[in-house]
């Protein structure tokens, strides 16, 4: 394992859903993972993951216990957050199908649902900007990303359509990379949180 990977702390938002997959995925590469379910979890924490589940329970979550603000004031501090399925809900500006309350740090419109319900459920191979070749997309309850504001860099597509975009340090995938083989994703995770405490950055605005 590299001491690299291993001095970088990814706090994973532990509320529901998928977030016991993307711990075992972080440790796998040799990344330190610990749970977040309070705001103070967060203070030793170099990254964030906003794992899939149901967007308004989350939304429920956060808002009781105050993580909203916290949340924010790390992506503020250029600390990277990468949010997956109802993660990229969470964390988009706006949300439709029904509107919803969103933290909006990423300058994406999504719609919930987008992709059918439950049963629709598929797996598909995504043409992606990131090296190693198209990416297995695990696509549960997926939402769609129907408008990408104008600094989102797109990092993958299905059918013409974003499923992986980027702003800064604010990474957003509608898909479940943690149900893959492939960590590719959360090795990106960890490189640009080497390269946010490298570069020092403080973002002031979302």
């Amino acid at each position: 394992m590299s001491s690299t990977i291993n001095s970088k702390v990814i706090g994973v938002l532990a509320i529901q859903g998928d977030f016991a997959a993307h711990v075992r995925v972080l440790r796998r590469i040799g990344a330190d993972a610990v749970e977040i379910r309070r705001a103070a979890d967060l203070s030793g924490a170099d990254g964030l993951i906003i794992p899939g589940g149901e967007s308004t329970t989350m939304l429920k979550f956060v808002e009781e216990e105050s993580l909203a603000a916290p949340i924010t004031a790390f992506a503020r501090r250029g600390s990277p957050i990468f949010g997956t399925c109802a993660g990229a809900i969470l964390l988009a500006r706006e949300v439709y199908n029904p509107a919803q309350a969103s933290l909006g740090l990423i300058d994406i419109g999504v719609v919930r649902n987008g992709y059918g319900r439950q049963v629709d459920s598929f797996i598909a191979e995504v043409e992606t900007a990131i090296e190693g070749g198209p990416l297995d997309a695990v696509f549960i309850r997926a939402p769609k990303i129907k408008r990408v504001g104008p600094e989102v860099e797109v990092l993958a597509s299905l059918n013409g359509q974003p499923v992986l975009v980027r702003e800064r340090n604010i990474l957003a995938a509608t898909f479940h990379p943690e149900l893959a083989e492939d960590d590719r994703l959360h090795r990106l995770l960890v490189k640009m949180m080497g390269a946010a405490r490298e570069a020092h950055v403080t973002l002031v605005t979302f």
